[in-house]
């Protein structure tokens, strides 16, 4: 063992925590990878073992205290472009035919002709008005 260097052994054990990284896609391995690999750079530079290990800790530690929660924050956050009917929501449209609240209307929609029922079942929107889109229940829009 005393053969092989000491930053030797920091890669391996770099490459070692790469594995689990690609197999359970837990990006925490990955950061502890970039800790060792750190570590490998301080024995390489002639640190005493205590330092490579305090070198490996601190890297590793901030890494995830820093990147984790930046990471979660961005997988949390909903797509900037909607697409399909959700990007149909909120748009406005002209009325083809009488739209009331049985479903039997007709509204010009992004070009497209749909079916349309108004939201308030009390309400009627005439041929040539302009609706808002509220919701898209199967191939029927709900307007306002």
């Amino acid at each position: 063992m005393n053969d092989i260097d000491a930053w030797v052994w920091w890669l391996v054990g770099a490459a070692a925590l790469g594995i689990p990284l690609v197999v359970t896609a837990m990006p925490e391995f990955g950061m502890l990878a970039v800790g060792a690999v750190a570590a490998a750079i301080g024995a390489g530079l002639g640190l005493g073992v205590v330092a490579q290990v305090l070198v490996f800790i601190v890297v590793s530690v901030a890494l995830i205290a820093v990147v984790r929660p930046i990471a979660a924050r961005h997988s949390a956050q909903r797509p900037q472009l909607a697409t399909g009917v959700d990007a149909l929501k909120g748009k406005q449209a002209v009325v083809l035919e009488r739209v009331d609240g049985s479903g039997n209307g007709r509204i010009k929609l992004a070009g497209e002709i749909w079916s349309a029922r108004s939201l308030d079942t009390d309400r009627a929107y005439e041929v040539g008005e302009e609706v808002d889109v509220v919701e898209i229940e199967g191939a029927t829009a709900i307007v306002i």
